[in-house]
Formats: C-alpha cells, structure tokens, sequence
C-alpha cells in the first residue's frame, strides 16, 4: 500500500490544520522555548502543513505512519535534524488533537514487541500490584536493559523461550564489578518482571525463583552524613541570584531540614503547599500522606522560587526544570543530580546511589547526638518499622563509647 492510497480521501480538509500553527508556537513559548526553538519548530509545523495539504490528510488520519513519511521525503540530513523534526511534528500533532478533541492513535513504529512487552509490564505494576510511581522508576530501567540485550543476543523476543540458564547469565554477566545494591535491585527487578510473565501466562514455568538473592546484611554500615558544618556550607555556596539557584535552594532546604525523600520532593504539587496553616503535604512510601511544618526558612525560599522564578505553568509540580519544556523533574535521580552539584560546590565528596538521602542520614544523626529518642527519630522520618531507624544508633559514638567494653591488654584476658 502506497502512502497516497493509505491516506486515502477524507471530508474534513487539512486546512484544519494550519490555524493550530499558531496556537502551537504560543504553547512552546508559554512553555519557555527560546524564540530559535520556536522559529525552528514553527518552520517544521509549516512543512508538515503543505506536506499534508498535498497528500490531502485530515487531523484523524495523522499518526506515527505519517510522520515516518513525512520524514522520508528528506533523507539527507543530521541525526540532530531527524530527532528535531520528528519530536516537533510529534508534539505538534498532538497539539493538534487536543485542540479538536480527537484522541492519540496507536503507535504503529518505533513500538518493537520488546517495547510493547514492557509497556504491559509497567501497566501491570502500576495498576494491578499498586507499585509508587518511585518504585517503577527503579524497576523498569533494569527490565528495559534486560529486554534490549535479549533482543540483540536472539534477534527477537520471546518469553516461551526463556529458561533459567538464560536469566542467570546475565545477571552474573552485569553484576560483575558493581555494588551488592545494584546487584540487589537488578535481581529484584528481575524477579519481579519473571513473576508477571508467568502470572500473564508467557511462560509455563515461574522463572522468577531462578533469580538468585543478592544477600545484604540488615545495618551493616554506618550512614553516611553531613555534620551540620557541612550541611550549612552546602546551603551557603548555592547560588541564590540565579533561577536554577534558588531552585536549587529550595529542594536542598527541604531536604536537610525536613528529611524528605527524592521522590517526595519531585511528586510535590502547589496545592500541597498550606500558606494560611503552615504545612506541607508529603506523599511518603506505600502511598502514605503526611503533613509537616511548613518551617519559616522553608516557607521563604519556596515563596521567591514561585513568585520569582516558576512562573505560571500546567503542570502542577513545584519543581520544574530550568529549560524547555518546562515540566516537572523527570524522577528522583533529578535530585540526586542537584544534590551531587551542590556537594561539588562545597568541596565535598560526591556520594554513591541514593545521593539525596545523605541529607535525610545527616538530620537523624543531628537528633540522635542532641538526645533524641529512636521513636522521635522514627517519627520524623517517617519511617513504618522502627527497625528501619535502628541504624542510626550506630552514628551516637559517644554514647557507644559508655557500653563498649575494654580492649584486652596484654596477655589476653585476665
């Protein structure tokens, strides 16, 4: 079937399309393009217009098929220059159908069995087992990798086909030379995605107890923190005449102060923000809300992040990203980034995985050093098992100091 006769007739003409040109480029800008990227994508809308016009294609006829054709009638040109048009079209055309009501088609390329395996896979983990968004954010990078190495081993996909043998050489193939948590979350992952394909009946055996358990011993480190020095040094060189500054200045705030989470502070919304009650809303692990002080240095440097710098957007998110598009952060390892920044300004090391938490360690160690209760500590944290606290006893040296018993002397023991 030639593209032409696939577009076949339509009584809704593609001149539908030209008015939304210009509504289009006024969403990019509100969206905080620069005037280049708007004048290239409008350039782009433009094109794909008169291209339409010629094939005679209405607004419900457009999809990825389309796009892949429209993209064909100029092979030579950079890969930069295809990604461009083709993400510019793309938003486009949804611009498009959001303006006319009508809903995305399906993707018919750039969609493999492997993508729509883990598409399902997803789905299944956010709907039927009701993981946080944090969770799936962990689990389907590691699925997506194992999917993609499958795909360029056998050539294609194929859950029948898998075996045990298969599944434990690559993962004893990618945890050769990385940390026990890596490996612990990679065999989760895998788990868990072994366990769907069987639940979904892909394969006829529950592979997932082939996975072997990486074993991580409960508190077997002391956490890594900040001492309050270095916390306030960390805060003191962030750069507060700048938008990405004061930003910036405001997650560290409430990392350091409240103890929040990576994830806590990328999921929270302007309407968990209580002004008038002096409290924030906190969508915790399991789903779990909570309200905290909004505390007076806090409540200050969000104040001149909105007025200042966010501006008024769609998105709800607090924290947004500096440049276009301007949306909420794409996960908690945005976090982990700002963190990992921050403590490079400072002249202090960089942390492993999980950079975030060395703000959330340092708040329990200052509690525990000024005389706070595990409960107290367990509370603040909003930890749901205190076991989970425990750890942090290990950071009261002086008082382990008092229950530690005396090195034998000489001789042995007497």
């Amino acid at each position: 079937m030639t593209v032409d006769s696939h577009f076949g007739s339509d009584p809704a003409p593609t001149g539908q399309l030209d008015p939304h040109v210009g509504s289009f480029v006024e969403g990019l800008r509100a969206a905080g393009y620069p005037k280049n990227s708007l004048s290239n994508r409008r350039r782009i809308a433009e094109a794909f217009v008169r291209w339409a016009r010629r094939k005679k294609l209405s607004i419900i006829h457009c999809d990825e098929t389309h796009v892949a054709a429209f993209l064909r009638r100029s092979p030579r040109r950079s890969k930069h220059r295809f990604a461009l048009e083709r993400g510019a079209v793309r938003v486009f055309l949804r611009h498009v159908r959001a303006k006319a009501g009508v809903s995305d088609p399906p993707l018919r390329i750039d969609s493999s069995p492997a993508d729509e395996l883990e598409r399902r896979y997803v789905d299944y983990l956010r709907k039927e087992r009701g993981l946080a968004e944090n969770s799936i954010l962990v689990y389907s990078p590691y699925i997506h990798d194992f999917l993609t190495e499958l795909v360029a081993r056998f050539g294609s996909i194929s859950p029948g086909g898998l075996d045990a043998l298969t599944v434990q050489d690559y993962l004893l193939d990618r945890v050769r030379g990385r940390s026990s948590e890596w490996s612990r979350l990679l065999s989760t992952s895998l788990r868990s995605f072994l366990r769907f394909l069987y639940v979904r009946g892909e394969t006829a055996m529950d592979l997932s107890h082939s996975v072997p358990m990486v074993r991580r011993w409960r508190q077997a480190a002391v956490p890594t923190f900040l001492s309050p020095e270095d916390v306030g040094h960390v805060l003191s060189v962030t750069d507060r005449s700048t938008p990405r500054g004061r930003r910036d200045y405001a997650i560290l705030l409430l990392l350091a102060r409240l103890g929040l989470r990576a994830g806590e502070v990328v999921f929270l919304e302007l309407g968990d923000i209580h002004w008038r009650t002096g409290e924030i809303v906190v969508r915790g692990k399991g789903r779990v809300i909570d309200r905290l002080p909004l505390l007076p240095d806090i409540g200050k440097a969000l104040a001149l992040y909105l007025r200042k710098d966010r501006g008024a957007r769609a998105s709800r998110r607090v924290f947004l990203r500096t440049i276009a598009p301007r949306v909420g952060l794409t996960g908690p390892a945005a976090v982990g980034h700002i963190v990992r920044a921050a403590l490079a300004r400072a002249g202090l090391p960089r942390t492993s995985r999980g950079a975030a938490h060395i703000f959330r360690h340092s708040l329990a160690t200052r509690m525990i050093r000024h005389g706070a209760s595990i409960a107290e500590i367990s509370e603040v944290l909003r930890h749901r098992s205190g076991n989970t606290t425990e750890i942090y006893a290990k950071v009261d040296f002086e008082t382990l100091r008092g229950v530690a018993r005396p090195w034998p002397g000489r001789g042995g023991l007497r």
